[in-house]
């Protein structure tokens, strides 16, 4: 199983935050990549210290045959397309594309995609620590476990403490 998970807080060329998630996934549903599930739209919290609007958020499964790293450049690219800078980390974003866990495989940073600072780390370093994107991969993935723990999102999900305002489903 294939994960992506998706972001926007900024207006871009797609249209509004929840727009462009839309487009993203009809997007993701093309020559390169196969678009096998999606989560309904969620609204969440920013995380970081910029102040910023809500996020947008999503997740998906795909198909693909391309490899890890050619997968995140295609990432990449869709990003471009929105009109996404990387400029300032944790930042406000027309479209954020996070590949969350690729089939299971853990990888710890050789390789790197053109355009990319950092090397791809799988799972997805962050995945066990954000509801965002763990609610939306427990409403299409239940029975996914995390490559490390071993446990579900759902089960990661419980772990966390949050404020009980921190995301809501659309």
């Amino acid at each position: 199983m294939i994960l992506i998970g998706l972001g926007s807080n900024v207006e871009g060329p797609w249209g509004s935050p929840e727009d462009t998630v839309r487009t993203a996934l009809n997007r993701l549903d093309g020559a390169k990549t196969k678009l096998v599930k999606a989560s309904r739209p969620l609204s969440s919290k920013p995380v970081g210290p910029i102040e910023q609007d809500d996020y947008i958020n999503a997740a998906a499964i795909i198909e693909t045959s391309l490899q890890p790293e050619q997968l995140m450049q295609h990432l990449h690219d869709l990003e471009l397309q929105s009109a996404r800078h990387r400029t300032v980390r944790w930042g406000p974003r027309t479209l954020d594309l996070d590949l969350l866990d690729y089939d299971g495989l853990v990888h710890h940073g050789q390789g790197q995609a053109e355009g990319c600072q950092k090397s791809l780390i799988l799972p997805h370093p962050e995945i066990a620590k954000r509801s965002f994107v763990l609610a939306p991969v427990a409403e299409i993935a239940p029975d996914w476990r995390h490559p490390l723990t071993r446990k579900t999102a759902a089960e990661l999900l419980a772990e966390l403490d949050e404020r009980p305002d921190a995301y809501h489903f659309i």
